[in-house]
């Protein structure tokens, strides 16, 4: 069996090393890091020993620089800094000197309806952040886990890692829409007449029901599906030249369904939290927080 003669290293001669090679001096050295000088002389023979060059020689009554010491002052004197910067507490946040980009992803509706006043508000405490929307095709977490985007907005599912945090934005219920003078804008909406109706699937690849069809399905129902689509303002686009009728969540969708009919299900089916979820790595930023802040706030207007 081989041996393991690693030994950790002692970071703290990284200060001694550089206040050494800055003052060139074992006394003026040892002044300064408030040591006495036998004390200092131990610290340099520790150097000495560790670097494998002698670092301070004597040149008359004083002591200069090998061209080891020469090469390593710059390094050591960054690697130093570096440290104190790590160690010390974060500064307050300033936003109108941060410069930032974050990435946001998320599902058709939300930048429409959230993202003008979200945008404006940016503008106005941080003009040097960008925020770049990117569009969310599934659930999966790894975008988040893997430092791809900065949050997302989305119900959270079984499929997300269970490290990301969530913070709920705000309830929503699915509602019918349909083309203005469509049949279905007249009368009463009863469960005969919505599903008798050609109806638009909003449903992610690969998904054959969403949560109407479940809801449906659990009274012994089944809707006309007509045609399946991959997003909300698709779908509605769709229902807006036709007529078709589509089923989405009704915050979500505010402004896309302007100029349209909308109309409460007449078959119950369950609500959706619309969350922020983020990695734990960007729990302590500020930066971070602040716009996770905004975010929430641009949700809970017009509740």
């Amino acid at each position: 069996m081989v041996a393991n003669n690693f030994k950790r290293p002692d970071f703290n001669l990284l200060i001694t090393l550089d206040v050494l090679l800055a003052e060139g001096s074992v006394a003026r050295a040892a002044r300064r890091l408030r040591l006495s000088p036998s004390a200092m002389s131990r610290a340099l023979a520790r150097l000495r020993e560790t670097t494998g060059d002698p670092l301070l020689v004597r040149a008359g009554r004083g002591l200069v620089p090998t061209p080891r010491a020469l090469e390593l002052r710059e390094r050591v004197s960054r690697l130093v800094q570096d440290g104190k910067s790590v160690l010390r507490p974060a500064e307050k946040l300033d936003l109108k000197r941060l410069v930032r980009t974050f990435t946001l992803r998320t599902s058709e509706g939300f930048i429409e309806n959230f993202g003008p006043s979200l945008i404006a508000r940016i503008g106005r405490e941080a003009p040097g952040v960008r925020l770049n929307f990117e569009q969310k095709p599934d659930k999966d977490s790894a975008a988040l886990r893997d430092g791809l985007v900065d949050m997302e907005t989305g119900v959270v599912g079984k499929s997300a890692a269970p490290e990301v945090r969530a913070r709920a934005l705000f309830r929503d219920r699915f509602i019918g829409v349909v083309c203005k003078g469509h049949p279905l804008s007249k009368g009463k909406v009863t469960t005969g007449r919505y599903i008798a109706a050609g109806h638009i699937r909003v449903a992610r690849r690969g998904q054959e029901r969403n949560p109407v069809d479940e809801a449906l399905g659990e009274a012994g129902l089944e809707r006309n599906v007509i045609t399946s689509v991959g997003g909300y303002s698709t779908a509605l686009a769709l229902a807006r030249a036709s007529d078709l009728i589509a089923t989405v969540p009704e915050r979500h969708t505010g402004i896309l369904r302007a100029g349209m009919h909308s109309f409460t299900l007449p078959v119950p089916v369950p609500e959706i939290t619309v969350s922020l979820m983020w990695h734990p790595r960007f729990d302590g930023d500020e930066a971070h927080r602040w716009l996770r802040g905004c975010l929430l706030e641009a949700c809970a207007k017009g509740r």
